[in-house]
């Protein structure tokens, strides 16, 4: 299964590139960036930025004891994971971040991958609110059946990570679930203002993108929203093109068809967003790499030794 996943998504992929070769579809790509004006551009920079800056708050908010006040070592963390998030095949991107979590602050392995899914979780349901918030066509009720559906889940995970159990008595596999199931718990109890950090990334992140994509489309934001909501939404399919290139567009371009876009005008359009998303990201990374003070292995200051939250 694992392999035929790998091959789908580098499928995708090539089909991206070979659309791309095709007629004068480069060329295009070139005239609709150059389109893009630099006070667009900028303000979309700036936008990711405070993404950034966000998501940084909220790994800051949930290693608080670790930091011990410093949130230079929290932003590189996300600096650097989304770098290789954006470049690396097969959201093996992912891995950086228990492991610059390992390296800065010492956090052992399972409370940091609780922590990346506690924080993927927390980035996919707020996503999905969003999309039953405002997906065309779909009844009311069924929009707050879905909202209350998700808010349910958000709050009903953690209780019951929380809840005594026994699976570290099953044997040695149901043990190591114990152990990611308590850190789990753990994530989810320490992080006080982890729904926030969430809803106020997202609303930025995707604000940033509606505006670029509605820029390079020359089209309202409305338009715009419905395509970065529809790229977002792909890539947190389990099924990923290499670097996200081929899911990202094709989710964006589909989202874009009501509002009157083209599906190639669409693909074309989003493959520009994508693009600029990865320069930024890569920039930052760059940037991450070059920040002062910030240890490159881990051993957690003296006074939050022991606190681990």
């Amino acid at each position: 299964m694992k392999y035929a996943k790998h091959a789908f998504a580098i499928a995708l992929t090539l089909a991206l590139a070979l659309w791309l070769l095709g007629d004068r579809r480069w060329a295009e790509l070139g005239a609709a960036l150059a389109r893009l004006s630099p006070g667009a551009a900028a303000l979309a920079a700036v936008g990711f930025l405070l993404s950034y800056l966000l998501r940084a708050a909220r790994v800051y908010d949930e290693f608080r004891h670790d930091a011990n006040g410093r949130f230079a070592p929290c932003l590189r963390i996300v600096l650097m994971h989304n770098a290789a998030l954006n470049v690396v095949p097969f959201r093996g991107g992912e891995a950086a971040f228990p492991i610059l979590l390992g390296r800065v602050f010492g956090t052992p392995l399972a409370r940091a991958l609780a922590s990346l899914f506690w924080f993927r979780l927390q980035d996919a349901i707020v996503v999905a609110a969003v999309a039953v918030l405002v997906w065309p066509g779909l009844a009311l009720v069924l929009r707050m059946a879905g909202f209350a559906a998700l808010v349910v889940f958000a709050g009903a995970l953690p209780r019951w990570a929380r809840q005594p159990h026994r699976w570290a008595e099953s044997g040695a596999l149901a043990r190591k679930f114990a152990a990611l199931r308590d850190a789990f718990a753990v994530s989810a109890r320490h992080a006080r203002f982890g729904w926030l950090w969430t809803i106020a990334n997202w609303s930025v992140k995707l604000a940033s993108q509606a505006w670029l994509l509605s820029a390079l489309l020359d089209t309202g934001m409305r338009t715009g929203a419905a395509g970065a909501l529809g790229a977002e939404l792909a890539a947190i399919l389990p099924i990923q093109g290499v670097a996200g290139f081929g899911t990202y567009e094709a989710g964006a371009a589909a989202a874009l068809l009501p509002g009157g876009i083209a599906f190639a005008d669409g693909l074309r359009a989003a493959l520009a967003l994508h693009l600029f998303v990865i320069a930024c990201a890569l920039a930052a990374g760059v940037v991450a790499a070059l920040l002062p003070g910030i240890p490159s292995t881990a051993e957690p200051p003296v006074s939050a030794k022991g606190q681990n939250p």
